[in-house]
């Protein structure tokens, strides 16, 4: 299939030094710390290869050291639990990918081993089921009888086993998958067309990607069909005829059902499964609008169009967060239109990083956006909602979007420090992206050695006197011999006037349009140096429903105020800067982008950026007083 972008792989793109390097390994240490033995508990307490039944004794037996239920996982892995089973599903994706971003061998082994006792287990129920819950679950669906989501269960188990294959090469994992694949076309075979209708309007979750990923591998025609039985037609044909089925639905099942229309039409090539994943777009995001932060849903459901001032709830789930951004990769794959990229920067910025604790690495499953909003983080063991899992997803993958490859060249799509090493007709190539800290800003900061350079020496351009209103970066790309390839640049959404662009410090000029790509054709010799500024502002945008409230954002930033009720401000909300003025700059040897405090007002509040809220109370939207 020809798409207008492709991904590079993420072992080829290493994150570079940095805030959120940082943010990567936290996670990192958190997915290795779940232990074997309680991932996977439920799978061999359903294959019959473990069992409890307390302690062994009553005087001599000691609960030191002892796999005790106080060790073992909970919340949504309890064994008492439907929804079992799902974590270690995401588990294997975040450690495959991890992997390929660190090349850990520790990480490898654990993940190896986990696939093999899971094939153990396979064995152990007959050859073909796999789930951390029994087979008659299924049979109670398909008499219309409820269970929590076990499709879902099993999608992302599937998906982790195929992560394992297609990142770390385990051929046991697509093995495992294709047994089961067995499994369900038998088991769908008995419906009629009706039937399987009703069973897909429970929440299947991304079974049709799980299906069209092992059928782009195998072509087996069985994996087709299997596609092609899980085809939602019901919810697929009204999105095409451009009814709104969305309003007022559960988004976290939708996502994933049409990033499974959108893998089929990559694998099948019929055009119908790309009609609907436009349609959806169309119907999700260009029609309905958004907030600040780039959601439409709220507590799960979709918010009617333009209606989200009657909808600041709860707030925004983390696992719809996630699954848009995986959907607006692959738009900017199949198009290469910079408005994907940049939804992807907004959701990024505003949700992973803002779902995400900076401290211990936990994930708030909702973030509201509403007045006296709080951020609830999870625990370690005791939660596994779903939102736990694609949280360990999200942070072991920010390098994949950042790079992509184009028919001409290379195009940066995400401005996010890293390090892209590859071949280009034979030749070696490495492109390193680095942001400056002292002369523009970081979405994230923290002490560096070049900051403390930065403060400490006298013999170097001064440190700007102000917080600079720019991002700026610095590409250098090495290659052996002189090679000509195109490079485009993303001219990000929050551009506020003209960039500067500079090659061996010499200006280039062009069309330098927001949301844009502008592409740099040339011949690249040794240390090429790239130099990058984004020009940027305090800006508003107002709130859909209600245009008199609005979000503040600092460039990409979405700012929350720490306040715990809302509050009117007094100004003109055209120009933010009559109701804000920079706070608390400079920290030591970086700058604070996002931080803010009220000017002119009854009552002072200050601002500081959504993704460093921890337990305070905030709000995001304010109503504003023209005066």
């Amino acid at each position: 299939m020809l798409m207008a972008m492709n991904e590079f792989g993420c072992d080829k793109v290493k994150l570079a030094p940095g805030a959120l390097k940082k943010r990567f390994q936290l996670n990192t240490s958190y997915v290795m710390s779940l232990t074997s033995e309680n991932l996977l508990r439920n799978f061999y307490l359903e294959a019959g290869l473990w069992s409890y039944s307390g302690q062994g004794g009553t005087t001599t037996a000691s609960s030191a050291n002892m796999d005790i239920p106080e060790n073992w996982h909970w919340g949504w892995e309890s064994p008492t639990c439907e929804l079992r089973g799902h974590i270690t599903g995401h588990w294997l994706s975040a450690a495959a990918k991890i992997f390929a971003q660190t090349n850990d061998q520790l990480v490898k082994a654990k993940a190896d081993f986990i696939v093999a006792e899971l094939a153990k287990c396979q064995v152990e129920n007959g050859g073909e089921w796999l789930a951390a819950f029994p087979e008659s679950y299924m049979g109670r669906i398909a008499k219309g009888r409820w269970v929590w989501a076990p499709h879902y269960t099993i999608h992302k188990l599937l998906m982790g086993l195929f992560d394992m294959y297609e990142l770390l090469g385990n051929r046991q994992a697509l093995d495992v998958i294709s047994n089961i694949a067995s499994w369900f076309y038998k088991w769908t075979g008995q419906f009629s067309q009706a039937e399987m209708d009703d069973l897909l309007d429970l929440e299947t979750g991304g079974m049709l990607e799980v299906w069209s990923q092992l059928y782009g591998v195998t072509g087996h025609e069985q994996h087709r069909e299997l596609i092609y039985r899980y085809d939602r037609r019901r919810f697929f044909d009204a999105l095409v005829r451009g009814e709104d089925v969305l309003t007022n639905k559960h988004a976290n099942t939708q996502i994933p059902e049409i990033l499974g229309a959108a893998r089929a039409w990559e694998v099948t090539g019929d055009r119908r499964w790309r009609d609907v994943v436009e349609a959806f777009w169309k119907c999700a995001v260009t029609d309905r609008g958004y907030g600040a932060t780039g959601a439409a849903d709220d507590g799960e459901l979709w918010i009617p169009p333009g209606k989200l001032s009657d909808r600041l709830g709860v707030g925004q789930e983390h696992c719809c967060n996630y699954n848009m951004m995986r959907l607006a990769n692959v738009l900017l794959r199949w198009t290469g239109d910079a408005e994907y990229a940049d939804y992807w920067e907004r959701r990024f910025i505003n949700g992973v990083l803002a779902h995400q604790n900076g401290e211990d690495g936990m994930v708030s499953y909702f973030l509201g956006i509403g007045a006296g909003s709080q951020k609830k983080w999870g625990t370690p063991t005791k939660d596994f909602w779903c939102c736990h899992g694609t949280l360990m997803q999200a942070n072991s993958a920010y390098q994949d979007e950042i790079f992509m490859r184009y028919e001409e060249g290379i195009a940066v799509c995400q401005w996010i420090p890293s390090i892209l090493e590859f071949e280009h007709d034979k030749q070696k190539v490495k492109i390193q992206l680095n942001q400056d800290a002292q002369f523009g800003l970081y979405p994230l900061n923290e002490w560096s050695v070049s900051g403390m350079e930065a403060i400490t020496r006298v013999d170097i351009p001064p440190i700007p006197t102000s917080r600079p209103e720019r991002f700026v970066y610095r590409l250098t790309i090495s290659c052996d011999n002189e090679l000509e390839f195109g490079l485009k640049l993303r001219l990000p959404w929050w551009l506020h006037g003209t960039p500067t662009i500079k090659i061996n410090g010499v200006p280039i000029e062009g069309n330098f349009a927001p949301s844009s790509f502008f592409e740099i054709k040339r011949t690249w010799i040794e240390n090429t140096v790239i130099d990058v500024e984004f020009p940027k502002a305090l800006t508003t945008e107002k709130l859909p429903g209600q245009p008199g409230t609005v979000a503040f954002l600092d460039g990409p930033i979405v700012l929350a105020g720490l306040v715990a009720e809302e509050r009117q401000l007094f100004g003109n909300l055209d120009e933010p800067e009559s109701i804000l003025l920079p706070d608390h700059e400079r920290q030591h040897s970086w700058w604070n982008p996002g931080y803010y405090r009220t000017k002119n007002q009854p009552e002072g509040i200050r601002f500081i950026p959504l993704y460093e809220v921890m337990d305070q109370r905030y709000s995001v939207y304010f109503p504003i007083v023209d005066l």
